[in-house]
């Protein structure tokens, strides 16, 4: 994999921790809502899933995509080693990252909001 703008920003290293992250963000999602609806908390509380929700939602979509948000935000990229960081080149390639950038996280929020309205309307 290579650089891409506006596409591909992360390689194999970073896209294996964005999977983590969306795993630990289920495992999250899902022991919040076990957890709610078995100490009979107000059905208002099941709105607290949002904050996981949306660890799930930002790891996966990214890992998805290979293409990291808060690296499209600042004009960077990483195909080597996790951590050794490189700058995009040209204004046009961080113009393409940020649009792409601002798109996962708008997907990211309608994931998590879907996933928070999903548990927030379970009849239990």
């Amino acid at each position: 994999m290579e650089y891409i703008a506006g596409s591909c920003n992360i390689g194999k290293g970073e896209v294996r921790q964005r999977q983590v992250v969306a795993l630990i963000g289920l495992v999250l999602v899902i022991a919040t809502t076990i957890g709610l609806i078995a100490s009979e908390s107000a059905k208002s509380a099941r709105l607290s899933v949002f904050l996981p929700a949306m660890i799930f939602s930002v790891g996966y979509i990214q890992s998805r995509r290979k293409f990291c948000l808060a690296y499209g935000s600042t004009g960077t990229f990483n195909f080597g080693p996790l951590g050794k960081i490189s700058k995009v080149a040209t204004p046009e390639d961080r113009k393409a990252d940020r649009k792409t950038a601002i798109s996962i996280l708008v997907q990211a929020l309608s994931l998590a909001l879907t996933i928070t309205l999903i548990i927030y309307l379970l009849p239990l």
